[in-house]
């Protein structure tokens, strides 16, 4: 038996001989079921009963401790309670055994005992470099070795990897797949509480084997989530990566400190953090192996040029479903070259439609083949870059006439040939498909994709146009903004905790970012009622805003710390009035003293924030700003280091992307200053891991450029490098 690959999983995960500890005679028990599934399905490697009394079990030979084992199998099965896990663990790993399966339950999901039972036995692990999957795990299954350790009947070999955190789910998608007439999966893992082995390792692993076209994954929260992205990154490059992520509660950081801290921490974050990597997210679950099959069949045509399709029907109602399905999904439905129109013209009857989409109006009623014609003319239109059929096909023997079952059984092997011909996937819906009449299942063993619903049709040929976009946004290497700091911003952030504070003033925040290359106006500081008359002449008519400085009071418009469109006249006035705000706010704030900066032209409000996340680290936020920015909720979010590409992302992803480019007459702003400012902020950050939350709002992105009206960045000592 060979290895699939060179990873330092793939002895456990592709494992040659096992030992199953505690095994039975015990028809009901687990250690006499994985013996069953394991011979059921030919297992083509050595397999070890281990059990202190037993001589034999379903005719194998038992042995009464691991070290009594002729050999050091690959892989255990420990099916024994938990509290005998920390010494069998020390056991296999003296042996020599490299991996271990845990299935017991008792361990950190419990509570703090169980969390020390968890932690003495990876100690026993580490210690001789035992690998750990689980615990708290339904199993893992390799259908290329027939190593079925989960006891799942009627496994299909296939390319789908799958991972899940719940063992009822990988239940449900294993039962649906088996329904598929040929999908079929690769190696199943169980992650439970991956109190060693780690959700990215995993990914890891199904990344170099070559049985896996595509990876599945039911995820419920992710330990080291900077890490999965890191792998996920690598890994969409070459094969996708569909994830269904569970709890979709926008519950947030339950923060005061900052608008960015408030809206992470939310299902739209971990969305939006995923697509940067790659990941397609899926929000139904009755989709999960629906995308994945549709990938798995169209990932050798892949990157596609372009998101453009072409549409095919029979009947005009099921064209004008598809068109609309496919344009709010995103998807482009261009116009046909004139070549293509007099080709389909010369097919199809007069009634017909032949701009797209196609509707061959009873054309293929008592000719199927048609169906075939159109869409290979329609497929070598170099305007598209995927076909839809939708509508009868499939069912024009069983609604017209017997006698057109040979033509369509010759029209679905013309339609199974195009794709390689064209390099263009080519996708199916039928009405007829539950059916399953002769040429679906032609086209179905021929890897088309077959849908009953244009729905579902529609949200998987999406999912193939956004991981085609994904794989060639990740294979740019551009660079971000250049960190070369005119000022020492460590110095700055070093005085500013030494100073016991854990904030920058606005100024400090400002001339950080000055020093990362972001165009800002450094603001006026004036400490105290004299400073005013030290300020240099400015033109009788400029007007300016006053800020209060306080280490004490982030929030300056809460506390009346803020005066708009003052003249220098105004200056003592407006003064003394917020400082007196803000002492009746908080009687106890430490005023430093107050902002000068001239009012800024108008412009479109918008919000860069920066955040710590638990689970992947520096996160940015953009989006729609100001005082509507915790109501609105307009936000995308991308993981740091960031890119241009993720950044001019971003300024799309939002759902007013549009009032960017203009409204009512008015001029686009300048996306390409507010990608520089929001590359600046993303290597001041990653340069400065001290900074935990950093906002900028608003931002006035104008046409020419953009002006920072408010910056705020908290720090941490503590934090670390990520």
């Amino acid at each position: 038996m060979t290895r699939p690959m060179d990873n330092p999983l793939q002895q456990i995960l592709a494992p040659r001989s096992i030992a199953v500890l505690g095994a039975s005679r015990d028809a009901g028990k687990r250690g006499n079921l994985a013996i069953r599934y394991l011979q059921q399905n030919q297992f083509q490697g050595a397999i070890y009963p281990v059990h202190p009394k037993e001589t034999e079990v379903l005719g194998l030979a038992c042995y009464p401790t691991v070290e009594s084992l002729p050999e050091a199998p690959d892989l255990a099965l420990i099916c024994t309670a938990a509290n005998t896990l920390p010494e069998l663990v020390r056991r296999c790993g003296s042996k020599g055994i490299r991996g271990a399966v845990v299935l017991a339950t008792g361990f950190s999901e419990t509570g703090e005992v169980g969390l020390a039972l968890e932690n003495e036995m990876v100690r026993a692990a580490r210690e001789s470099g035992l690998r750990i999957i689980g615990p708290n795990t339904s199993g893992m299954f390799n259908t290329h070795c027939g190593a079925n350790l989960v006891g799942y009947r009627d496994l299909r070999t296939g390319s789908i990897g799958l991972l899940s955190q719940s063992g009822n789910m990988a239940l449900s998608l294993v039962t649906e797949g088996g329904q598929h007439a040929t999908l079929g999966f690769s190696t199943y893992v169980g992650v439970g509480n991956e109190a060693d082995v780690q959700f990215h390792e995993y990914l890891d692993y199904f990344a170099a084997d070559p049985h896996t076209r595509v990876i599945v994954g039911y995820v419920e929260g992710l330990k080291q989530g900077r890490r999965f992205l890191q792998s996920a990154a690598s890994i969409c490059l070459e094969k996708p990566l569909v994830i269904y992520l569970s709890g979709r509660t926008a519950v947030g950081q339950q923060s005061a400190r900052s608008h960015t801290g408030a809206l992470a921490g939310s299902y739209e974050m971990a969305k939006g953090v995923m697509r940067q990597a790659g990941v397609l997210l899926v929000e139904r679950a009755d989709e999960i192996l629906p995308v994945a099959s549709t990938l798995a069949s169209t990932a050798e045509w892949l990157p596609l040029n372009g998101n453009r399709v072409a549409i095919l029907a029979d009947g005009g109602g099921h064209a004008t479903i598809a068109a609309d399905a496919l344009h709010q999904l995103g998807l482009s439905i261009p116009s046909l070259s004139e070549t293509t129109r007099q080709q389909l013209r010369s097919l199809l009857p007069p009634a017909a439609a032949i701009n797209n989409p196609v509707d061959v109006a009873g054309g293929t009623d008592n000719h199927p083949q048609l169906f075939a014609d159109c869409a290979e003319v329609l497929l070598a239109d170099s305007r598209i870059d995927a076909l839809l059929i939708v509508g009868l096909f499939g069912g024009y023997a069983l609604r017209f006439s017997e006698s057109l079952a040979g033509e369509e059984r010759q029209c679905a092997e013309r339609l199974a040939r195009l794709p390689g011909s064209l390099g263009k996937p080519l996708l199916l819906q039928s009405l007829y498909r539950p059916l399953k009449p002769e040429p679906l299942r032609y086209l179905e063993s021929s890897n088309i994709p077959l849908f009953s619903s244009i729905d579902e049709a529609a949200r998987c040929l999406a999912a193939v146009v956004n991981y085609s976009e994904a794989k060639k946004r990740l294979s740019i290497h551009d660079q971000t903004a250049a960190a070369d700091p005119s000022i020492p911003v460590s110095e700055l952030i070093f005085k500013v905790l030494q100073a016991g504070r854990s904030s920058l003033y606005e100024y400090e925040a400002l001339d950080a970012l000055a020093a990362y290359g972001a165009k800002v106006v450094v603001p006026q500081v004036i400490r105290d009622e004299e400073g005013f008359s030290d300020m240099a002449p400015s033109p009788p008519d400029l007007r300016y805003v006053m800020k209060l400085v306080s280490r004490d009071i982030l929030h300056k418009t809460d506390a009346g710390g803020v005066k708009l469109d003052l003249m220098r006249d105004d200056f003592p006035q407006a003064y003394h009035e917020i400082l007196a705000n803000a002492l009746r706010y908080q009687a106890d704030a430490r005023i430093e003293g107050v902002l000068l900066v001239p009012m800024a032209e108008p412009g479109v409000e918008v919000i860069i924030g920066v955040t710590q996340d638990r689970q992947f680290g520096p996160v940015m936020m953009f989006g729609l700003g100001g005082v509507f920015v915790e109501v609105l909720r307009d936000v995308v979010f991308r993981t740091l280091p960031l890119r241009r590409a993720d950044a001019l992302e971003m300024l799309d992803g939002i759902r007013g992307s549009k009032v960017l480019d203009g409204i009512r007459g008015g001029e686009p702003v300048d996306r390409q200053a507010l990608v520089s400012l929001m590359l600046a902020v993303s290597d001041l950050c990653m340069n400065h891991p001290e900074i935990v939350e950093l906002d900028l709002n608003p931002v006035l992105a104008r046409p020419g450029d953009y002006c920072v009206l408010d910056a705020r960045v908290l720090l941490n000592p503590q934090q670390e490098a990520a």
